[in-house]
């Protein structure tokens, strides 16, 4: 089983037409005031957990979400429970909102996210359940920062393999536990901007894997790396039919990696997995509406990659 932590939110997206750099005067930068005149605005179910379990069930690989959700969280819930999600850990929280996630997106696909927490201050409070090491995986998404520190803590105690993606939550996050999801994580993901992010906050130069570790560096368009003591490995990004949101690619993306981690594939095939998931994510508006079967995954992986996806 794959326990997914991470936050589960509400996500308003919408679109800019024009370009977020362009409204920026570089020598004004510290008094700036930003306003965008959005082409639409549409409410999506999202949440770093959410997302990841979703694109884990269309995968075939279970997963279960430990976080917190609001008092309006009854339809996302039985969603997640139709694509054969396990709820049973996540807690709702009748006195709040489920988390809102705010955001803008430019022609250029860049974007700025305002993000309200609401329910999910509420995640420090929640505990791993009893977890086998040989058997079970947990990824540690962003939420809030105290709950992070909890569920590194739980996987090191307990020796449980775990994939830390630190993400929106490193200007937050405390030093030690940043050290420490970094040194005992079996997987470290973050995009090129993150990983540049994480060296600068722990003052060091380089990040280097130890043990069995892996290092994954997403690259947006141009694929992903994955560095391990021994190898390196540079995945070219599959091809996209159309770019319509790259809201939640990310989390996309590691869904299909740790789907293939799990059923011990070779690291080169579940970059691929990844980077092929985090497509089908782009070419649909939000983050929870992408489908596909595990035939028509194969057949466009081979198409892709020129390789037979034994998944």
């Amino acid at each position: 089983m794959i326990f997914v932590t991470g936050s589960l939110a509400f996500d308003y997206i919408m679109d800019f037409p024009g370009k977020i750099s362009d409204q920026i005067v570089p020598d004004k930068i510290h008094n700036i005031s930003l306003s965008f005149l959005v082409d639409k605005l549409q409410e999506e179910r999202g949440g770093t957990a959410g997302n990841i379990a979703y694109s884990l069930s269309l995968l075939k690989a279970k997963s279960s979400i430990l976080a917190c959700a609001g008092r309006d969280f009854a339809l996302y819930k039985k969603f997640l429970s139709k694509n054969g999600i396990e709820t049973k850990y996540i807690k709702i929280i009748k006195n709040d909102y489920s988390a809102r996630a705010y955001i803008t997106t430019d022609v250029n696909h860049n974007q700025i996210t305002g993000f309200y927490p609401g329910a999910l201050r509420n995640d420090s409070n929640l505990t791993l359940p009893k977890l086998d090491k040989n058997t079970d995986f947990v990824i540690i998404a962003p939420t809030d920062p105290t709950a992070m520190g909890n569920y590194i803590n739980f996987c090191t105690k307990f020796n449980i393999p775990f994939m830390f993606d630190p993400g929106m939550q490193l200007p937050r996050i405390s030093i030690d536990d940043l050290r420490k999801g970094m040194r005992m994580s079996r997987i470290l993901v973050g995009n090129d901007y993150e990983m540049a992010l994480i060296k600068k906050k722990l003052n060091i130069n380089n990040l280097q894997p130890h043990g069995s570790q892996i290092l994954i560096t997403t690259l947006g368009k141009e694929g992903c790396e994955i560095i391990t003591i021994k190898q390196k490995y540079r995945v070219p990004a599959a091809k996209l039919d159309k770019v319509l949101d790259p809201t939640g690619a990310g989390d996309a993306f590691r869904a299909g990696f740790v789907a293939g981690y799990i059923r011990s594939l070779p690291l080169e095939s579940c970059g691929r997995m990844g980077c092929l998931v985090a497509v089908y994510a782009i070419e649909k508006y939000g983050t929870t509406n992408h489908k596909f079967n595990l035939n028509e995954f194969k057949k466009r992986y081979k198409e892709n990659y020129n390789d037979t996806l034994r998944y």
